[in-house]
């Protein structure tokens, strides 16, 4: 058995050099050495996170004194959630430089897609993590030519983008995960490698209009349709997109390939600059691409445009599964391919066997990415896809937690991280179930978010919030003499951009009629109370479609229980869901809706947490 690596750099990572034969074969390597000697390596991680951190007020307060090993760390450290973590994260956002969580400096903050009282969640970060994001990229790659040799020949067509930033009090980033890498060296300025090899040149996927950004991407990789062997984008719900953006633009893409001149829309100089260098005039290529657009079908429009891709390489699991059979229509049925697994939090892992089905894909984590323990959580059935777990542990509970290498084959977790930046027995919020094993090392379904019970793209809607988004919004019906007597919703990704429906079944004492009007200030209303990332989602990234209320006939939710109990659920015990899934049970709704309703305009959004200033 090969040993665990020595005097490694764990806390800075490794960086496979792309260049040379043998590269693949280092980083496969890597990973039998990692996954066999999992525990030893974790052992490991966890010694040099606390021992950089020993003199750290987060671990003085909790009388840690210096110790490593991991009896006393699970003995006297507590497991957390961001709320535990709040207030010494507000004072390194407001400029207090002493080491509070992490022994070196927080270099910026990554913004998290959960939420904290409508806010993004701030997760510390240090320079040298993106060595650690950089490991895991460098492994993909050569995990993906064992199934799909040839790679290298050819490029690939991601639409990528950044998102709004801002800086806090005291003059930290504060940006989404993948803005920060993108605007990173380590992207910019990164050797060549088959995987990065993209139709995008760096200056489209840099640029903040979402609109041109699109547009260029798109025409860059039109034009280069030929070399393009794989698709992709972060989400389904993204890449999707661009080619609802490609249903609405081919002709205006056409004519700037037709002509090799760029649209005067593209008003960002960079851009234009970067993509004149790949636009030439093509007559042909826009002959071909105009005749497959206006053909009265899209299915298949991506192996018809691009015709060498192998693959689709976007994230569909958990919510993202939604979108699966849009996928499948719009590509003929080519493979789907998750690669990785990542956070705000941490990097995790990859998809060892990526041409599985999207019902299969299991990630190995990668046991240098930081320390891992497990909570084991029983599935709550009251709720559609999700998790309850309490938001405080008890004693118990505390020591309930397992470790890596000791979790069992079937058993659901959530996950709880040890990082190398400052976040100490921290939960992550996802539930997953383990899968199997690579070597010593578990595998891992992902299941979901605990608690989540609506999402499109990166928005996530817990029950409780959707609760008081609805409470908000009844209060429109008072003056008719107007109550709501059950709610359910909906994510519905059959439109494009998906968007949020709630069935509404009323009781309606008064006589004069509800004005339309009306329905629609409760939807606003509904929009305006949910949190930030929703409502970037809508205003800003266009990533969300105008809520939809659909009013039931009286008697709707009734009939829905009678449906849950036809199926075996207990009248004693039945809850009626605050969000739907089954197709029949949709069905059901939707053929007891006498009126819908939507969202007028986009709820108000502003960049950065609500007291910063934008940063540009």
């Amino acid at each position: 058995m090969p040993e665990a690596p020595k005097n490694l750099s764990l806390a800075n990572g490794y960086v496979f050099d792309r260049d040379g034969t043998d590269a693949n074969k280092k980083a496969l390597q890597f990973i039998e050495d990692v996954t066999i000697n999992a525990d030893q390596v974790q052992k490991q991680v966890l010694a040099e996170i606390l021992s950089r951190s020993a003199h750290v007020e987060y671990l003085q307060r909790r009388g840690l004194n210096g110790r490593t090993d991991r009896e006393t760390f699970k003995k006297v450290i507590p497991v957390v959630s961001y709320e535990d973590l709040q207030s010494d994260i507000n004072r390194i956002a407001n400029g207090d430089t002493s080491p509070i969580l992490c022994g070196l400096p927080i270099s910026e903050f990554l913004t998290s897609s959960g939420t904290s009282a409508g806010e993004r969640k701030l997760m510390p970060t240090i320079e040298e993590e993106l060595n650690r994001r950089s490991l895991l990229y460098s492994l993909l790659m050569p995990v993906m030519d064992q199934f799909v040799p040839g790679l290298d020949k050819g490029k690939g067509m991601y639409f990528l983008f950044i998102k709004s930033e801002a800086k806090t009090p005291g003059g930290l980033i504060a940006r989404p995960v993948l803005t920060s890498y993108y605007k990173s060296s380590h992207f910019k300025r990164r050797p060549y490698d088959p995987y990065t090899n993209y139709t995008s040149p760096n200056e489209t996927i840099l640029c903040p209009d979402s609109y041109q950004s699109m547009y260029t991407q798109l025409l860059c990789g039109l034009c280069q349709n030929e070399e393009v062997l794989r698709v992709g984008a972060v989400f389904a719900s993204g890449f999707i997109r661009a080619i609802r953006f490609l249903e609405k633009h081919w002709s205006l893409l056409c004519n700037d390939i037709r002509t090799g001149t760029i649209n005067p829309q593209i008003s960002d100089a960079s851009v234009r600059d970067a993509v004149s260098k790949i636009l030439k005039p093509k007559p042909e290529l826009a002959d071909f691409i105009e005749a497959e657009c206006r053909k009265e079908t899209w299915q298949g429009i991506i192996t018809r445009l691009w015709p060498n891709t192998k693959y689709i390489d976007v994230i569909v699991t958990g919510t993202m599964s939604q979108y699966i059979p849009t996928l499948d229509y719009y590509s003929n049925g080519l493979p789907l391919v998750c690669t990785m697994y990542a956070s705000s939090e941490c990097y995790f892992g990859l998809n060892l066997n990526p041409l599985c089905k999207p019902s299969e894909v299991c990630y190995t984590l990668i046991p240098t990415m930081a320390y891992f323990e497990f909570l084991p959580v029983q599935r709550n059935n009251g709720v559609a896809n999700s998790v309850s777990v309490p938001k405080s542990l008890n004693e118990k509970e505390q020591q309930d937690l397992v470790d890596l290498t000791d979790v069992k084959l079937g058993q659901e977790y959530e996950l709880v991280v040890t990082t190398y930046a400052g976040l100490y027995r921290y939960r992550v919020g996802d539930v997953l179930r383990v899968a199997g094993f690579k070597n010593n090392a578990p595998q891992f379904n992902f299941i979901c978010r605990k608690n989540v019970v609506l999402s499109i793209d990166s928005d996530k809607t817990d029950e409780v919030e959707l609760q008081a988004a609805v409470k908000n919004a009844t209060n429109h019906l008072v003056p008719f003499d107007a109550t709501l007597t059950e709610y359910t919703s909906y994510a519905d990704t059959t439109t494009i951009p998906g968007h949020y429906v709630l069935y509404w079944e009323l009781r309606h004492d008064g006589v004069t009629p509800i004005p339309p009007s009306v329905f629609e200030d409760c939807c606003l209303t509904i929009e305006e109370s949910l949190n930030s990332v929703y409502r970037q989602g809508r205003s800003s990234d266009k990533s969300i479609g105008p809520l939809e209320i659909k009013v039931v006939e009286s008697g709707t939710f009734d009939k829905l229980m009678d449906y849950a109990i036809s199926r075996g659920a207990s009248i004693n015990q039945y809850k009626t869901p605050r969000c739907v899934k089954f197709a029949p049970i949709v069905e059901l709704l939707n053929s007891r809706v006498r009126s819908n309703y939507f969202s007028p305009k986009c709820p108000k959004w502003v960049p950065g947490q609500k007291q910063w200033c934008t940063h540009n």
